[in-house]
C-alpha cells in the first residue's frame, strides 16, 4: 500500500517531492554562500598573514577584514592553524594551476620553468596567498599542525620542471646534475627574497629576466639559449644581456600593460 501511495504521489507531483526540490535549491544557495564566505576568509587570512605575520595576525582582524563575524570564521576554521593551512593550500592550487596551463599551452619544460618564475614574481605582488604561504612556512617551520610546506612545494615544482627539461634533452649533456639543480633552486627561491625588499615590480621582473640571461648559457647546449624567452610571457622583444645591461626589458607602464593572465592570477 505504501508503495502504491508513493507512486501515485510521484505521478501527480506530490507536495513532499516539491518540498524536497525546494530544500535542495535552498541548500545549494546556502552552500554557495558558505563557500563564498570561506573564500573571503582565506583571502583575508592571506592578507593578514602576509602583512602582519602568522604570530601577529589575529582571528578577530581576519574576520573584520573579511566582513564576517568571528562566529562565521569559527564555523569554517576551528583555529588559526587551520586557516593558515587553508591559505597555503590555496597558494599551492594557484601554483599548480599555472604550471598546468603553461604546459597545456605547448611550452617546453624549461620555458615553463622560466615562465613560472615570472608568475611567482607577479603573484608575490598581486596574490596575497603566495607571499603569505612563504611567510607562514618560514614562521611556522616544524609546527605539526601545518601539514603543507609551500616553500618545499615551490622547490619541488621547480626541480620537477628542471628534471623534465633534462629528460626532454633541453639541457647540456655534460655537467653535474646536483650542481645544476642546486643553482636553479637557489635562483628560484631568491625571487621571494628580492620581492620582500619592496622593489618595484618592473625592477623585479627585470632581475628575474637577468638571472635567466645568465643561467641559460650554462644550462642549455651552446647557441640554444636563443630559443628561450627570458622575459615575462607577453613581453616583446625578449630581454637579453648585452655586456652588463639587460636590453629589451620593458619599463613599469609597459610591464603593466603586457602582463600575461596566468591561471589563478589576479592580473
Amino acid at each position: 500500500m505504501a508503495v502504491r501511495d508513493t507512486r501515485n504521489a510521484a505521478a501527480i507531483g506530490s507536495p513532499g517531492r516539491t518540498r524536497a526540490r525546494t530544500t535542495g535549491r535552498g541548500g545549494s544557495v546556502m552552500q554557495d554562500r558558505s563557500e563564498r564566505t570561506r573564500r573571503k576568509l582565506v583571502h583575508a587570512g592571506a592578507e593578514m598573514f602576509h602583512r602582519n605575520g602568522y604570530a601577529n595576525a589575529t582571528l578577530g582582524e581576519i574576520a573584520a577584514f573579511a566582513g564576517v563575524t568571528k562566529g562565521a570564521l569559527y564555523f569554517h576554521f576551528a583555529s588559526k592553524d587551520e586557516l593558515a593551512e587553508a591559505v597555503q593550500r590555496r597558494g599551492c592550487e594557484l601554483l599548480h594551476e599555472s604550471v598546468r596551463e603553461l604546459r597545456a599551452s605547448g611550452l617546453s619544460p624549461l620555458q615553463t620553468l622560466i615562465s613560472t618564475t615570472h608568475w611567482l614574481a607577479l603573484n608575490l605582488r598581486e596574490e596575497p596567498a603566495i607571499p603569505a604561504s612563504f611567510r607562514i612556512t618560514k614562521e611556522c617551520a616544524g609546527l605539526p599542525a601545518l601539514a603543507t610546506d609551500f616553500h618545499r612545494i615551490w622547490l619541488a615544482e621547480v626541480c620537477g620542471l628542471l628534471r623534465q627539461a633534462r629528460d626532454a634533452g633541453e639541457l647540456r649533456a655534460e655537467g653535474r646534475w646536483e650542481s645544476i639543480e642546486s643553482l636553479v633552486a637557489a635562483a628560484s627561491c631568491g625571487i621571494e627574497s628580492l620581492a620582500g625588499t619592496g622593489m618595484p615590480y618592473a625592477e623585479l621582473q627585470r632581475r628575474v629576466a637577468g638571472v635567466w640571461s645568465l643561467l641559460l648559457p650554462c644550462l642549455v647546449p651552446e647557441g640554444a639559449e636563443k630559443n628561450f624567452r627570458v622575459g615575462m610571457p607577453g613581453t616583446d622583444p625578449a630581454p637579453r644581456l648585452v655586456g652588463d645591461a639587460l636590453v629589451g626589458a620593458p619599463d613599469e607602464p609597459t610591464a603593466r600593460r603586457s602582463r600575461p593572465v596566468f591561471s589563478g592570477s589576479t592580473a
